[in-house]
């Protein structure tokens, strides 16, 4: 089925005119560059989101009243002392922030992983597909480029 589908969507690009299989092709790079950053972003968040998880973790092993380096920027760190390691404010977007546990921090983390990876897993989809339309209309584009072109 997949192979009949493949197909006629071949005899569509075939029978359109140099100009528009060359926007067709455009157009699908750009959707395929616009993907690839998107796929980007979500490994950010995803290797960001299991630090985060990683850190609860060693924050719930800490004694109360351990001093520590707290993070105030991605550079920036000042001395502090842990005053309870049970409870932490999880950041749940636009300058939100939540209290939880830090068993409920951990879940958090865990959900918002499994639910990139579940949409890391389908832009891949969408981003092979955007891949294989580009690919397509650039041989049926060099094709028809190759007919016009006289042979020597």
């Amino acid at each position: 089925m997949a192979s009949s589908k493949s197909s006629s969507g071949s005899e569509a690009l075939s029978k359109m005119s140099l100009e528009q299989l060359k926007a067709i092709k455009e157009q699908a790079d750009d959707e395929v560059n616009l993907l690839q950053d998107s796929l980007s972003n979500i490994r950010n968040a995803t290797a960001r989101l299991e630090i985060a998880s990683s850190a609860l973790n060693d924050l719930s092993l800490r004694p109360q009243g351990k001093k520590m380096l707290v993070p105030l920027t991605a550079s920036l760190y000042v001395p502090g002392t842990l005053d309870d390691a049970d409870k932490v404010l999880v950041d749940v977007g636009t300058g939100y922030f939540i209290e939880k546990t830090t068993n409920e921090g951990k879940n958090y983390c865990e959900r918002k992983i499994n639910l990139l990876k579940s949409n890391f897993d389908q832009l891949v989809e969408v981003a092979s597909k955007k891949k294989s339309i580009a690919d397509e209309a650039t041989v049926i584009l060099q094709a028809k480029l190759k007919q016009l072109t006289p042979s020597t």
